[in-house]
């Protein structure tokens, strides 16, 4: 109610935040899927208990809301934030001397109003899975200002760099995403200590995890099979790759149940040329391509 002009930002950075989860995790066995007209969005299972794709599913939308209230600050389209005025004066890199101007992204504004957004149920509670999904709200909001970099433009006589002027911009989101989808493959188990002060790794040979660590407190189930009152969509009807060795390989993808190859004729842009000024064409080539989806698991037969 205090801030309509930032709930527009809100929620597209929610929707970015499921754009790129589902991209990153594209060939995995659980694809960061939707259920339509669910609250959860991605359901019951997935945020409700304490394994890395939660993990995941936090720090990303914490990362989407940060991005997109930062960016909806430098645009001018909320009316208590604008550019960082901080930014001021003249500062050294490793290529000289630069002054700061343009509009630097308000990273900070963006971080303090995400974390007061989303970090404000989890705040009234101080147990296990309120302590992990801080944690990976606060991984998301620094993946955010870890991949910002610094942009300039040259100024002197005949496009020499005698002058630059530079200002602090966030890097594509899905840069962003990447750095998390990376931070997942290396998340901490952990549980919480006796006095519920803080997280530990639950496996005394692991180290602890920093601030920009995802962190997780239960195994994750395999993903193999459908199971609607949980929300899983399970791998049967999904495209498999037969050759790759990968996440995406017919082989693990599909749990062992095999897989169905389907010839079909697929369409594709071929023999595009570029034409002066200023346009590619294409042909159009058809191929038969032999492609493979899992076969879905199916309960045995009851003995007779």
């Amino acid at each position: 109610k205090r801030h309509p002009d930032a709930m527009l930002a809100v929620t597209e950075g929610a929707i970015q935040g499921v754009r790129h989860c589902q991209k990153q995790f594209q060939d995995a066995r659980w694809n960061c899927s939707t259920i339509p007209r669910d609250a959860s969005v991605f359901g019951r299972h997935v945020l409700k208990t304490g394994t890395r794709e939660a993990a995941f599913v936090y720090a990303i939308n914490s990362a989407g809301v940060v991005q997109a209230i930062t960016r909806a600050c430098s645009r001018g389209a909320i009316t208590n934030c604008a550019c960082d005025l901080n930014k001021q004066g003249s500062q050294r890199d490793r290529a000289g001397q630069f002054s700061w101007g343009g509009c630097s992204d308000n990273i900070r504004y963006g971080t303090a109003f995400s974390r007061k957004f989303i970090d404000a149920r989890d705040r009234r509670q101080r147990d296990a899975r309120a302590l992990m999904n801080l944690h990976n709200n606060r991984a998301g909001r620094k993946a955010v200002r870890k991949k910002m970099r610094l942009e300039c433009k040259c100024h002197g006589v005949s496009g020499s760099c005698t002058v630059r002027t530079c200002w602090q911009t966030m890097a594509p989101f899905g840069a962003t995403a990447r750095w998390l989808k990376s931070r997942y493959d290396g998340a901490t188990e952990v549980s919480v200590l006796p006095n519920g002060a803080g997280l530990v790794p639950r496996h005394g040979d692991h180290k602890k995890p920093r601030k920009k660590d995802l962190v997780y407190l239960e195994p994750s189930p395999d993903y193999c099979d459908a199971d609607v009152s949980s929300g899983f969509t399970g791998t049967g009807g999904r495209q498999c790759n037969r050759t790759s060795k990968g996440t995406d390989g017919c082989d693990l993808l599909c749990c062992g149940r095999g897989y169905d190859t389907r010839r079909r004729l697929i369409s594709t842009k071929c023999e595009c040329k570029f034409q002066w000024c200023c346009s590619v064409d294409c042909k159009t080539c058809e191929s038969w391509q032999d492609l493979h989806f899992c076969k879905a698991w199916q309960e045995p037969s009851p003995r007779v």
